[in-house]
């Protein structure tokens, strides 16, 4: 049975920093492209950042562009996003998602929900103010 699992959610205060896992079980995914999404409350989900199978191409929205760094281990089954300077309006269910293809040939934020094999249940991040 394949499992998405995201940690390292919770409170922060505006200018800090968390580091967001998201471990696969049940197979690997060594060949498909990762994303991160986000939704808070009252808003659409979005899309944050994504890495292509090998971890040479990264993506990233705009609001979130220098700010936050996605990577993978292959080893461990595991995709990360390390989120610096964190502001408020970061606050929202961060998610994890598998892309059914191993590449990125158009701009991510494009890609429909469903092109997304498998979805973690997401964690939680709130920074205040």
């Amino acid at each position: 049975q394949v499992q998405l699992v995201e940690s390292g959610g919770g409170l922060v205060q505006a200018g800090g920093s968390l580091s967001l896992s998201c471990v696969a079980s049940g197979r690997t995914f060594n060949s498909n492209a990762m994303a991160w999404f986000r939704q808070a409350p009252g808003k659409e989900r979005e899309f944050v950042a994504a890495i292509n199978w090998n971890g040479d191409s990264t993506y990233y929205t705009d609001s979130v562009q220098g700010r936050f760094t996605i990577s993978r281990e292959h080893a461990k089954n595991t995709v990360y996003l390390q989120m610096n300077s964190l502001k408020p309006e970061d606050t929202a269910v961060y998610t994890c998602a598998v892309l059914r293809r191993g590449n990125y040939y158009r701009d991510p934020s494009l890609y429909s929900e469903s092109e997304y094999t498998y979805w973690g249940w997401g964690t939680q991040v709130t920074v205040s103010s």
